[in-house]
C-alpha cells in the first residue's frame, strides 16, 4: 500500500468517476476498479442529481464489497435512508423524512434512474445502512461534512464502527435527541440562520435561509470568518459580528491533528486546501464543475499538487464511453 485516494461527492456523475478512476492508475478487472498499491476512500453523497447514479453507486460499492475502497455516508445517503423508513407509529406522520415537495425534488432523479429496478434500489437502501458515519485509517480522517472530537467520541462509545443501527436512524430524526445531533454536524456541518426575510438564491436551485459555516477557524469574529459556499452573503453580512450563541455552536479543527478529508460544501473553481490539514473534495461535480480527487500517501501536511479532477461534460448526456461500465 502505498496510500489512498479519496474522491469527493460524486452525486451520479457515475461515468465520470469511472474516468477519473482510469486517470488515477485503476483499472476494471472482472468488473471491478483495482490498483496494485492503492486505495480509494468515498467521501459519500454517490446519489442525487447526476446522469448515472446507478453507475456511481455501483462502481463504489463493487470497490469497497471487493476490498479495493472505503466510504463514508453522506447526507444524501442519509436522506434517503429516512426517506423511505417508515415513522413510528402516532407520530402523525408517514416517513421519517417527510415526503416534501422539496424533498421529493432533491431525490427525485435517483427514484426515476431505479425505477425499473426496485429490488437493486432496496438492495442499496440496505447497503446504505453499512456505511460509516466517519472514518480513521493509517493517519487520516475522513468525515462527509464535519469532525467534532465530541460527538464522534459519543458516536463511538454508542457504535463503535461508526454505523447507524435502525434505531439510530428513527431517533436521528428528533431534533431534541443525541442521534440527531451526531448525524446532523457529521453529514451536514453547522449552518448559521440569516436574519429574517433574507435568503441566498443557491446555485443548486434552491432558496436558503442559512449559510454552511466551516469549522477551522481559531478565533472567528465575524460571519465571513467562516462562511464555506460559493455563494455570497447578501449586502455587508461577511461583516456581521458572530453572536456568542452562534460561536457556541461551531466545531473547531486545530492545525495539530491529523490530515481530515471532507466532501459536502460545493466549492467552485480550482481545487485549493482550506487548511494545511484540511481538504475539501467537492467541487460541484453535478452542476458541471470537477469530479476531485487527493493522492494521500501519509503526508502530514497535505500538498495542493496531489489533486486530481476531472471536468465533468457540460451536456447531460456527454458521457465518456471507454471507461463506462455497463450494469444494465
Amino acid at each position: 500500500m502505498q496510500g489512498y485516494d479519496l474522491i469527493g461527492d460524486v452525486h451520479g456523475c457515475g461515468a465520470t468517476l469511472a474516468a477519473l478512476l482510469e486517470k488515477l492508475g485503476y483499472h476494471q478487472r472482472n468488473g471491478v476498479y483495482r490498483h496494485p498499491r492503492r486505495k480509494v476512500i468515498f467521501l459519500g453523497d454517490l446519489i442525487d442529481r447526476g446522469p448515472r447514479i446507478r453507475l456511481a453507486v455501483n462502481t463504489a460499492r463493487r470497490m469497497v464489497e471487493e476490498g479495493e475502497a472505503h466510504i463514508v455516508m453522506g447526507n444524501h445517503e442519509y436522506n434517503a435512508l429516512a426517506y423511505y423508513h417508515p415513522a413510528p407509529v402516532g407520530s402523525g406522520q408517514r416517513w421519517l423524512r417527510e415526503h416534501s415537495p422539496r424533498h421529493n425534488r432533491i431525490i427525485q432523479e435517483t427514484l426515476t434512474q431505479y425505477r425499473d429496478y426496485p429490488s437493486e434500489w432496496e438492495d442499496n437502501l440496505a447497503w446504505f445502512m453499512q456505511m460509516p458515519l466517519c472514518l480513521e485509517l493509517d493517519g487520516l480522517r475522513v468525515v462527509h461534512a464535519c469532525w467534532d472530537e465530541a460527538l464522534i467520541e459519543q458516536l463511538y462509545q454508542r457504535l463503535p464502527d461508526a454505523c447507524m443501527t435502525p434505531e439510530f436512524l428513527v431517533e436521528s430524526t428528533d431534533p431534541d435527541t443525541q442521534a440527531y445531533r451526531i448525524l446532523d454536524r457529521l453529514t451536514r456541518g453547522t449552518s448559521i440562520p440569516l436574519p429574517e426575510r433574507v435568503h441566498i438564491h443557491s446555485g443548486d436551485g434552491f432558496t436558503r435561509r442559512s449559510f454552511r459555516a466551516h469549522f477551522w477557524a481559531k478565533q472567528p469574529q465575524t460571519w465571513g470568518d467562516v462562511v464555506f459556499q460559493p455563494d455570497n452573503l447578501p449586502g455587508d453580512l461577511e461583516q456581521r459580528p458572530l453572536s456568542p450563541s452562534e460561536v457556541a455552536r461551531l466545531s473547531y479543527y486545530g492545525p495539530e491533528k491529523p490530515p481530515l478529508f471532507i466532501g459536502h460544501y460545493w466549492c467552485e473553481g480550482i481545487p485549493a486546501l482550506p487548511s494545511a490539514n484540511i481538504a475539501c473534495l467537492d467541487y460541484s461535480a453535478v452542476k458541471y464543475g470537477r469530479l476531485v480527487a487527493y493522492r494521500w500517501s501519509g503526508e502530514q501536511r497535505l500538498n495542493a499538487d496531489h489533486f486530481v479532477w476531472i471536468p465533468v461534460p457540460q451536456e447531460v448526456n456527454d458521457r465518456p464511453r471507454p471507461w463506462e461500465i455497463d450494469f444494465e
